[in-house]
């Protein structure tokens, strides 16, 4: 396969196909009995049979016939006039190729002034697209879309002089169309012209997510190890990679290289899997301890093995905890804890099985506890609370779009409704997704499909939140056909697998 740069033409589109074919894995063909109702039995069954073995999405539908329409009955009575509604505007969001669909902008807000990157597609936000395409027995978009970025990815990218390493993913792409010479070109953004010039971490977790197949991963993973590690990362992106590692060890083969990666794997989810269960989760005992805390102690057997100063535990969570529930933090480093919850994070968690069955049971509790801060009128809070005042201008820099209960500082996501659902079918809690379904469907259509809403309670549409945004009415087509037939949760879902025992061969070293 020969290096490109970031604009990419079709030229070597054999050699990826060709590539693709060759490192698939052949497993056999997952066989989903479709469910039209929904109870606590019906998914532990579901979850035993398919012995988290999946088929690869590329070759044929991931699932049997059953989506006639866009969206089946079952739990949830007739359609809802919403579900017609939001297919029609995913499809007015399908990017072409060449005349193939490649993926979904990330909105279609013609009443907005400046398009930015809004008329790209993004990697994370196809996500909920691909899995709402999926259901509905549409393949070639997914396909076409994981073909375009691997052979993207295969590109020299640089940022600033910086050159990234062999199996980045970029953040996004867009179709740039020469009407001159009738030619049209792919253009990647590796972050060189994101806001912040940030690079997209997460894109490559989320392409191995939605690809759960061996395709050209070798690349993905050696730069995911450079770039990942155990300490210092936000619960996001440790769930994430978390996940990620685990769709990868499911799909690799146990020969040659793949065996080696195997290896580094295991020894990586050990290590992760204890971390994250031990050191970020946080419940009423686990407070109650760290508020009795004892600070500067030495030795191997220290009880407070961060330095976490107990005057530095935020008031609310005190009042935000309850005796029932728990959650990951946002993050752990020397001498400071970010108590806030954030959804993706502690979503993710449950669904990859990051969480363990019990605390998977405490996240859904403290969401149900406390469901008016979380989920209010438009599910769901990305982060609670909101930062404001001083620290507001520390963490943010005065950013004027993050100001409290809005947009990434505790603003509400209607995206997130997917991965609710997800989370609640997993839980046996289908009457919580219900509940949170109902309340955005009473906003969602009349107010334009929005970003992001603001407030406390999102109550309001965001200030600068952009309509019709794609990945609000995926989020919404996928908590819908995942609540009507829970089999399609069996798509993302991972059962608690058995402690991996990493291998201490010298030379399986991670970072070797």
């Amino acid at each position: 396969m020969k290096r490109v740069s970031s604009h990419v033409s079709i030229a070597s589109e054999a050699e990826i196909n060709l590539d693709l074919s060759r490192l698939l894995i052949d497993k056999p063909r997952l066989t989903l009995e479709r469910k039209r109702s929904f109870d606590e039995q019906s998914w532990s069954e579901l979850s035993h049979r398919q012995n988290d073995g999946f088929d690869s999405i590329m070759h044929s539908p991931a699932f049997p016939s059953g989506f006639d329409s866009p969206f089946s009955l079952g739990t949830l009575g007739d359609p809802h006039p919403l579900v017609n509604e939001a297919w029609e505007a995913l499809r007015k969001s399908v990017v072409y190729f060449r005349g193939q669909p490649v993926g979904t902008i990330a909105a279609v807000d013609h009443a907005s002034e400046e398009v930015l990157n809004y008329d790209q597609v993004f990697v994370r936000d196809f996500f909920p697209s691909a899995l709402a395409f999926l259901m509905n027995n549409e393949t070639d978009i997914v396909k076409n879309f994981l073909l375009k970025t691997l052979h993207l990815q295969s590109s020299e990218k640089m940022v600033d002089r910086f050159k990234l390493g062999a199996g980045a993913m970029p953040a996004s792409f867009k179709v740039d169309r020469n009407r001159n010479r009738n030619t049209e070109t792919l253009v990647a953004d590796f972050g060189e012209s994101a806001i912040g010039r940030v690079a997209p971490v997460d894109s490559g977790f989320w392409w191995i997510i939605l690809l759960r197949a061996y395709t050209s991963i070798r690349q993905i993973l050696v730069w995911q190890n450079h770039q990942s590690g155990i300490y210092g990362y936000p619960i996001e992106i440790q769930a994430l990679f978390y996940m990620a590692l685990r769709c990868a060890l499911q799909m690799l083969k146990p020969d040659g290289e793949g065996k080696d990666f195997i290896e580094k794997i295991g020894q990586r989810l050990h290590a992760l899997t204890y971390h994250m269960r031990n050191y970020f989760w946080l419940d009423f005992p686990h407070l109650n301890n760290i508020y009795r805390y004892k600070t500067e102690e030495y030795s191997h057997t220290a009880v407070n093995k961060f330095n976490v100063i107990p005057d530095s535990i935020p008031d609310w969570v005190f009042d935000f905890m309850p005796c029932r529930g728990g959650y990951f933090l946002g993050n752990v480093s020397p001498a400071m804890m970010d108590f806030r919850w954030f959804a993706l994070g502690n979503c993710i968690a449950i669904i990859s099985s990051l969480a363990t069955p019990e605390q998977s049971v405490a996240i859904m509790d403290l969401i149900e506890e406390r469901w008016e801060e979380l989920v209010g009128e438009m599910p769901l809070k990305i982060c609670y609370p909101a930062i404001e005042n001083h620290e507001w201008r520390i963490i943010t820099g005065c950013d004027p779009k993050n100001t409290r209960w809005s947009y990434h500082n505790g603003g509400s996501w209607p995206v997130l409704l997917w991965l609710l659902t997800a989370a609640c079918i997993k839980t046996g809690r289908p009457q919580m997704a219900k509940r949170a379904i109902e309340l955005a469907e009473s906003r969602l259509l009349k107010d334009g499909w929005p970003e992001y809403y603001d407030g406390k309670l999102g109550r309001f549409i965001g200030k600068q939140a952009r309509k019709f945004q794609t990945w609000s009415i995926a989020g919404y087509l996928v908590a819908r056909m995942m609540l009507e037939d829970p089999s399609t949760l069996m798509m993302i879902s991972m059962e608690e697998d058995r402690p991996v025992k990493p291998t201490m061969r010298r030379s399986a070293s991670w970072n070797a």
